[in-house]
């Protein structure tokens, strides 16, 4: 499916814990064409590691990193932690260290978490690193966002099953605009579904839209 995408002038994102990476695998994604490859590794030990990734291993994800540097090619490597009350004492360490585990890239990113307004336990100390903030009622509430989203005209996320979502937030595959096994992803990028969608996403009427912080 990349190698198709890639063919057809596409140009190509994965994100990935990347548990299930081995080395013919990271060969087998560099040779594809991808263009970039997203790992997530929220922390740099196993300590805070494993208080968001639980059952998680940080040795495959520092192993991963390791076959797609040396596969490497043209593609690019990010790798993303989310910021963590668990894991912030590391950001200035990652930021270090990023380029000798493999990575190209280091993106620091707010955390999308459930049940916050009494506050969470993975809350950034700091609330400008955070996606929720407190408010007079002493509750946390989402910050709010600018309307508009170029993200659902620029792309779209494409699952394992061929299902052609606007992004990742979409994770119950609610807002599917199609599969591409049953029609062309040209046709489905502009189809009603996604036309209809767009229009929505500048309202934030979606409850997707709603919990993102782009």
């Amino acid at each position: 499916m990349i190698r198709e995408a890639h063919d057809a002038g596409l140009f190509t994102i994965v994100s990935t814990n990347a548990q299930a990476m081995t080395s013919e695998l990271a060969t087998a994604l560099v040779t594809s064409g991808l263009d970039r490859i997203i790992v997530s590794m929220d922390g740099f030990t196993d300590a805070s590691y494993n208080a968001y990734r639980i059952g998680g291993s940080l040795e495959k994800t520092k192993q991963a990193l390791r076959w797609l540097r040396e596969a490497k090619g043209r593609m690019v490597i990010e790798l993303q932690c989310l910021r963590l009350r668990t894991n912030e004492h590391e950001w200035g360490e990652m930021k270090m260290q990023y380029k000798s585990l493999g990575a190209d890239k280091l993106t620091l990113k707010t955390a999308q978490l459930y049940d916050y307004a009494d506050g969470h336990p993975l809350m950034p100390s700091e609330e400008k690193y955070s996606r929720y903030i407190k408010g007079k009622d002493g509750k946390y509430h989402r910050r709010k966002l600018s309307k508009g989203c170029w993200r659902v005209w620029s792309g779209c996320v494409i699952t394992t099953s061929g299902e052609v979502l606007p992004c990742c937030y979409d994770k119950g595959h609610a807002f599917s605009y199609g599969n591409i096994m049953e029609a062309s992803i040209k046709d489905l990028f502009r189809s009603e579904k996604a036309q209809a969608f767009r229009k929505a996403a500048y309202q934030q009427t979606p409850n997707i839209c709603q919990e993102c912080y782009k």
